[in-house]
């Protein structure tokens, strides 16, 4: 009697608790279906993320990561972000088909390299394209590579080693009116920026950030590269992002400080430096009057993707500003990623209006 009371108990317990479960998956696939978004993904035969987006030829090309399922398990190293090659997109208008000119670039190809080839950007200078890319060496630390074409869609054929002072990853290509070209990189957690902050590479070091709350943050590195666009000109800068007050954005400050994804653009004769702020996953940007900086922080400028974080690039076109950017839409997981683009406005104060990429849209 007492076996079999419990055994009905058991027994009423466990289908009250597989209810609840079916009940919170289909509120969870209902919520999912009814999720609307801001914009629809560029292209759906792979998987895209980082787009860095420019216009040569009248054209818009997209340099981005090539996401792949590798079958590593997630971390907060980024190892499931195991891309192997790039693929170069292009668009004739920001609305129309976009061509994917298949592989451009395969780790395979590149003499020093081990895994990961992460978030590229792309330049042209002198009758060349130039295509720079992060990717782990054989000692499993970032280092900056470039590969160049005559077409912007490559192929691409690699220099046989890295850019000579080059570490971290997601190197912005950035050239000024004046025909000078500079170099922001840098990514702390797996991106390893915080493992150089002695001015050289701590194989044991920190695997998020220095962890000095009150301290300065670890900022982003900005150089002027040489004419020939292969090597550094001068000194590695720290970026420096402060406060309307001019103090330097500290380390616990994780809604503001720079974390990856850096971009500069300019716009009515000001430097608009943008960035992520990784593990908060908003867009901010902060301005200054010279592409070296210091900066000073305004705001966010995109809300949170789906997804764990973006990243972008912002281009003028036809009279016209857009970002581009990823989220997950298409897969649902963070390392399978899908590139979009939407429109970008600058307000009449020099403020970026701010996007929500979840609100009601395509």
């Amino acid at each position: 009697m007492y076996s079999n009371t419990i055994s009905k108990k058991l027994f009423n317990t466990l289908l009250i608790a597989l209810c609840a479960v079916q009940v919170k998956a289909q509120t969870a696939t209902g919520s999912a279906a009814k999720q609307k978004y801001l914009s629809a993904p560029l292209i759906s035969s792979i998987y895209t993320a980082d787009p860095s987006a420019h216009v040569f030829n009248g054209k818009i090309y997209i340099y981005p990561s090539h996401d792949i399922n590798a079958g590593i398990p997630e971390n907060d190293n980024g190892d499931h972000f195991a891309m192997r090659d790039y693929h170069i997109l292009s668009m004739d208008n920001i609305n129309s088909k976009v061509t994917d000119h298949g592989v451009a670039l395969d780790i395979k190809d590149i003499p020093w390299a081990g895994r990961q080839l992460w978030a590229p950007d792309a330049a042209y200078k002198n009758g060349t394209y130039y295509l720079y890319f992060p990717v782990k060496d054989k000692q499993d630390v970032f280092r900056i590579g470039v590969a160049t074409s005559k077409n912007p869609a490559g192929p691409f054929k690699a220099q046989p080693n890295p850019m000579a002072g080059s570490f971290s990853i997601d190197p912005a290509v950035f050239t000024d009116t004046d025909g000078s070209t500079y170099m922001y990189f840098g990514g702390i957690w797996g991106g390893q920026l915080q493992r150089w902050a002695t001015g050289k590479y701590e194989v044991n070091g920190s695997k998020t950030d220095l962890m000095h709350d009150d301290e300065p943050a670890l900022s982003c590195k900005v150089v002027k590269l040489k004419n020939n666009m292969l090597e550094f000109d001068g000194k590695v800068r720290n970026v420096l992002i402060v406060d309307s007050a001019g103090k330097p954005l500290k380390t616990k400050d994780h809604n503001r400080r720079f974390f990856e994804g850096s971009w500069m653009h300019k716009y009515h004769g000001k430097y608009y430096f943008t960035y992520s702020t990784g593990d908060t996953h908003f867009l901010a940007y902060a301005i200054g009057n010279n592409p070296w900086g210091p900066f000073t922080y305004k705001g966010i400028f995109m809300k949170p993707v789906q997804g764990w974080t973006t990243h972008h690039s912002i281009i003028e076109f036809k009279g016209k500003w857009y970002i581009f950017y990823h989220d997950t839409q298409l897969s649902g997981k963070t390392h399978l990623r899908n590139i979009k683009v939407t429109t970008l406005t600058h307000n009449p104060d020099g403020s970026i209006k701010l996007i929500d990429p979840l609100a009601p849209g395509k």
